[in-house]
């Protein structure tokens, strides 16, 4: 869960898909200064390797002790933080290979702190990568309304082209490789730089030459940048009257594509309701919420606990209690906001849940700005569901457990959904 912003509502943003984790990450410098000297006495191999550094003087950056030292190294015993990052910076200028910018050892120094944690979901943003966030976390993007992939030619692939956007009304379609982007080589290019190429700002102009199979030359086409919203929620309206309602992502725009979608289903005579969150990462609390209170009794939807012991409760009057049979779909990949709205399902037995055990992630973040327009995002608390369980490294297990069958998706059966409404269908009868 991480916090929005700037109202510091609090926000359930797993990042298992939309954000990449700093471990594993190579940054130049990382803010725990340890093994930096390292990097110049690297060796290969084990017995007999080829030496590659080129052995240099023990560097003086503090008091030295006076007892033994070990193999000609330097101790440091109350050097100051700043004066060794000084030293470490000018030692990277001095030996280090290439040149490297101020601001990406900078960089690397505050996620390096974030990193020092060893908690993956705190971590540092540049201001670039705050604005990236918000936009993501909004659901609301200026762009021309196409999903991309990393393509199988060198070229990143329109996977999918979203409805009554720029992208549609200027005629790219999926499939179509990204050839260049107002005349720049996209070749070798991975789908995030082609993205960034791509955005700008809002009735501006992007010339995106395509590749089209069956067509012989490339095709340029001009697309206007506009204001996008991410669908995150899918609608149909099954035989027997089950409706089904998938969504995808928590995000600001969610509440109303569900209310829409719910509505509908209540006007077309929906008898009985599955809501998929299958490979829903997360996203919004007060988005989660919102919906929760569509069809949830009175009571906790939720509450949270800091390590001060402070509590923070979510509630639901239970005003608009569903009253049609309700069947939950979820998987190893539904996690944070979907746990919380599963949860809550299973906790009231309002619903039954179908498929197999969720992700496990019972914690909370909080997004912090900092004045010079970057950010750090910490876990800052736990969250519970009504009865009280915190389902951290454990998840949620199903009512009725069911394995996804990828080859029967294969071939257009969705095994876990048949199995959804075939628990519906006996609920309803």
């Amino acid at each position: 869960m991480q916090n929005q912003y700037p109202n510091g509502n609090y926000d359930i943003n797993d990042q298992i898909r939309k954000e990449k984790k700093q471990s594993g990450t190579k940054y130049y410098v990382l803010g725990m200064v340890t093994g930096i000297l390292a990097a110049m006495a690297v060796t290969l191999g084990a017995v007999g390797a080829v030496r590659l550094y080129k052995a240099v003087a023990p560097i003086n950056i503090g008091n030295v002790s006076s007892g033994t030292q070990s193999d000609g190294a330097t101790s440091i015993t109350d050097a100051s933080v700043e004066k060794k990052l000084a030293v470490l910076e000018d030692t990277i200028g001095k030996y280090f290979w290439k040149d490297v910018e101020e601001e990406t050892l900078e960089d690397g120094l505050y996620r390096g702190l974030l990193s020092s944690l060893e908690d993956p979901y705190s971590v540092y943003y540049t201001n670039e990568e705050l604005i990236a966030l918000q936009q993501q976390t909004e659901g609301i993007y200026y762009g021309i309304g196409a999903y991309i992939q990393d393509g199988d030619i060198g070229y990143a692939q329109i996977s999918r082209v979203i409805k009554n956007t720029p992208a549609e009304e200027s005629g790219l379609m999926q499939g179509d490789y990204i050839y260049k982007v107002n005349d720049e080589d996209m070749q070798g290019k991975d789908k995030s730089y082609v993205v960034t190429k791509i955005k700008g700002e809002e009735h501006t102009y992007v010339t995106l030459t395509v590749i089209r199979e069956n067509t012989p030359e490339p095709i340029d086409i001009s697309v206007e940048r506009r204001k996008i919203e991410s669908p995150t929620v899918e609608y149909e309206m099954y035989d027997n009257h089950m409706a089904y309602i998938q969504i995808t992502e928590f995000d600001l725009v969610t509440t109303g594509q569900f209310e829409s979608a719910y509505n509908q289903a209540k006007a077309e005579g929906m008898k009985g309701l599955i809501i998929d969150l299958r490979s829903n990462p997360g996203g919004n609390l007060s988005t989660v919420c919102d919906i929760a209170r569509m069809i949830l009794p009175k009571g906790l939807i939720v509450y949270t606990e800091d390590k001060y012991g402070k509590r923070e409760e979510y509630t639901c009057e239970g005003e608009n209690q569903i009253e049609v049979p309700l069947v939950v779909l979820t998987n190893g990949y539904s996690a944070s906001a979907s746990e919380i709205l599963a949860g809550a399902v299973k906790d009231y037995s309002i619903g039954k849940l179908v498929g197999t055990t969720t992700f496990g992630k019972g914690i909370v973040q909080k997004v912090i700005n900092l004045s010079d327009g970057s950010a750090i995002k910490l876990t800052v608390s736990s969250y519970f569901t009504p009865n009280g369980n915190n389902i951290h490294g454990i998840g949620i297990e199903p009512d009725v457990e069911v394995l996804f069958d990828a080859e029967l998706y294969k071939n257009g059966t969705d095994n876990q959904l048949e199995k959804a409404k075939e628990v519906l269908d006996e609920m309803i009868h």
